[in-house]
């Protein structure tokens, strides 16, 4: 690639490669006190090549070329494939002599980003870019076009111009798209133009790093698009980010594992559960690669064991939290699209989905599937046995529910092995959340009321001992969702209670014991999340914040609910359930007087709370005429 092979060139090559060796290498055993001392040698370095060269154009040319003019390149919306007034070839003498000097250009700008300089480095970045667009695209320029671009998206990015970002990736995907179109050769590495002849990069190489430019490319659009809430091709540009890491072999397992299981997450908001899960498969398969996970004894041994420890097990247990999101995610739709208008399972919808799925969704998935695999030949099989342990379609019974219920439950495990409630309070009390909704959802396709319950108490099993031990002074947010749903649950258990009751001609002492210990209970836990409200004083603030407004006024809607149920055969204690009762109904209905914004959010309790404030009172009266009358 030189232009002679004169003692000077071999220098100019010796110096590229030592500033490439102190930035990459030398850089990373710099003191803390001086972080860029090989930095700022490799740019004195590159600063000294630059001279070399503007010399050398000098005598070959008579002129020097500063890349000034070309308006297009200093916004970044040049047109790709366009090269008509072009003042070079790409690919002759003078051509190369502005794109090795354009080279110099983009590493000084690297440098100076890579030292916290940012405005000097977007002027050699711009600088390499004016004279890259004086030249033809061609297969010795066309990497170099793609990087620069890259960099000044990733700098404007940074400076959260999104859209300033967005034009530069995107004339950088065009012009490779282009350029494998009209060529499609292996393109001249920008380290080839400093080389001594005979050394350049393989054929294979060439094409690896240019596909790694390329890939980078991507991976920054997709940043790009989420930033701009364009989230479908946000998902899109990561997914083919990940699908080319792993064809070019060029990713770190964990890294790419955390991202899959990412964008596992955005196709579940989707309803796509079929590549959520493929997904998630192969960020499970991917993982493994980062090596096993080192004992405990070796962690003792060896800090850098202990680390790899920590940071296997850690990325392990998310992967295992995104499945579990999986699992929740794919029950509880199933559960929106079979209940009824009063939450219980529609049997005439049941039977009409299966009848459809029976008809379209075999024919769906393999079409589907053939346009979203990800794996190379030696992870294809594991991921594709891991997808079959779970179904991707939503479960219409109770033993498909069990199978996905299942295989959640059995991540929850491996999630808590590392977010142990001791150093990760907050997020093992999420993933025993999830447990909990797990459960919940199960119950929604059990048919025995019976076992219903029982899945119910496992969820008050699970929750209960943490909220009475969690410190509400430091966790005031987790303690109030486990009050509310600790109430819920003990609410749903009294409903299915009472509709057993309901078959029985009487209902024995026993079962009336259980039905006002639930009552009891349920009552308890919402009268704590409403006292959490409560000023340091005791008083019940005039206006509820908007995220409390529905759960306080639903918990006071349900206390009076509760204690109007309570059964008693005593006058009096009847007397007494019935009146606070009474007075809970009326908090609500005044409340929504005085703030009309509130009757929307609780429509359906107001208008019941109204109806029952005009008929306890009759109900109250009744039985004081029956105790007035016994005396």
């Amino acid at each position: 690639m030189a232009d002679n092979q004169s003692a000077e060139w071999t220098a100019v090559c010796e110096k590229f490669r030592l500033a490439h060796e102190l930035s990459e290498i030398e850089s990373k055993k710099d003191p803390e006190n001086n972080p860029f001392r090989s930095k700022y040698k490799a740019r004195d370095l590159l600063k000294e090549i630059h001279c070399s060269l503007k010399k050398n154009q000098i005598e070959e040319e008579g002129e020097v070329d500063n890349g000034a003019d070309s308006e297009s390149s200093q916004t970044g919306d040049g047109e790709p494939g366009n090269d008509f007034g072009k003042a070079y070839a790409g690919d002759s003498p003078a051509g190369l002599r502005v794109a090795r000097l354009a080279v110099v250009q983009y590493h000084l700008g690297v440098n100076h980003i890579e030292t916290e300089e940012l405005s000097a480095g977007e002027e050699h970045l711009m600088t390499c870019m004016k004279l890259i667009d004086k030249c033809t695209t061609t297969r010795e320029n066309v990497s170099l076009f793609i990087q620069a671009r890259n960099q000044l998206g990733i700098l404007w990015a940074g400076r959260d111009e999104i859209e300033k970002a967005q034009g530069f990736l995107e004339i950088a995907e065009t012009m490779y798209l282009l350029y494998m179109k009209e060529d499609g050769q292996p393109p001249l590495d920008l380290q080839d133009f400093f080389v001594p002849q005979g050394e350049e990069l393989s054929q294979q190489e060439k094409t690896r790093r240019f596909e790694m430019a390329y890939t980078h490319t991507l991976y920054y659009l997709a940043q790009v698009y989420k930033n701009l809430q364009q989230y479908e091709r946000a998902g899109q540009y990561c997914h083919s980010t990940l699908q080319r890491q792993l064809e070019y072999k060029q990713f770190v397992p964990l890294e790419w594992a955390i991202n899959a299981a990412t964008l596992s997450q955005y196709y579940i908001t989707k309803t796509r559960y079929m590549e959520a899960r493929h997904c998630l498969a192969a960020a499970s398969v991917i993982a493994t690669l980062a090596g096993e996970i080192p004992s405990e004894a070796a962690a003792k041994e060896s800090e850098a064991e202990f680390e790899k420890r920590e940071e296997l097990l850690q990325k392990r247990a998310e992967i295992a939290r995104c499945w579990i999101k999986y699992c929740l995610n794919l029950l509880q739709d199933a559960k929106k699209l079979l209940e009824d208008n009063v939450g219980e399972l529609d049997s005439d919808r049941q039977e009409e989905l299966k009848r459809a799925r029976r008809n379209e969704e075999e024919e769906k998935e393999k079409g589907r599937k053939s346009a979203i695999l990800f794996g190379s030949s030696d992870t294809f099989d594991s991921i594709c046995s891991l997808e079959e342990k779970v179904s991707s379609m939503l479960p219409l019974d109770f033993e498909e529910a069990r199978g996905i219920f299942l295989v959640g439950q059995g991540y929850v495990a491996q999630a808590k092995e590392y977010f142990e409630m001791d150093g990760h309070v907050t997020d093992h009390i999420e993933i025993l959340q999830d447990h909990s909704a797990l459960f919940k959802v199960l119950a929604f396709f059990e048919e025995d009321l019976e076992r219903r319950c029982k899945m119910h108490k496992r969820r008050v099993d699970m929750l209960e001992p943490v909220c009475k031990d969690l410190n509400a002074q430091y966790y005031l947010l987790i303690c109030r969702q486990l009050q509310f749903e600790l109430a819920e649950t003990y609410y749903e258990m009294m409903d299915l209670k009472l509709a057993v009751a309901d078959k029985q001609d009487q209902p024995d002492v026993h079962t009336i014991k259980k039905f006002n210990l639930l009552c009891s209970s349920s009552t308890k836990y919402y009268q704590m999340f409403l006292d959490s409200v409560r000023s340091p004083e005791g008083k019940f603030p005039e206006k509820l914040e908007d995220d409390l407004l529905r759960p306080a006024l639903v918990a006071k809607f349900r206390v009076a609910r509760l204690q109007s149920k309570l059964i008693s055969s005593n006058p009096a204690s009847q007397l007494e359930n019935l009146s606070l009762s009474l007075e809970s109904y009326k908090f609500v209905v005044q409340y929504c007087e005085e703030n009309p914004e509130a009757k929307d959010v609780v429509e359906t309790e107001l208008e019941l709370s109204v109806e029952m404030v005009s008929l306890l009172p009759l109900k109250i009266n009744r039985i004081k005429s029956t105790m007035a009358s016994s005396n």
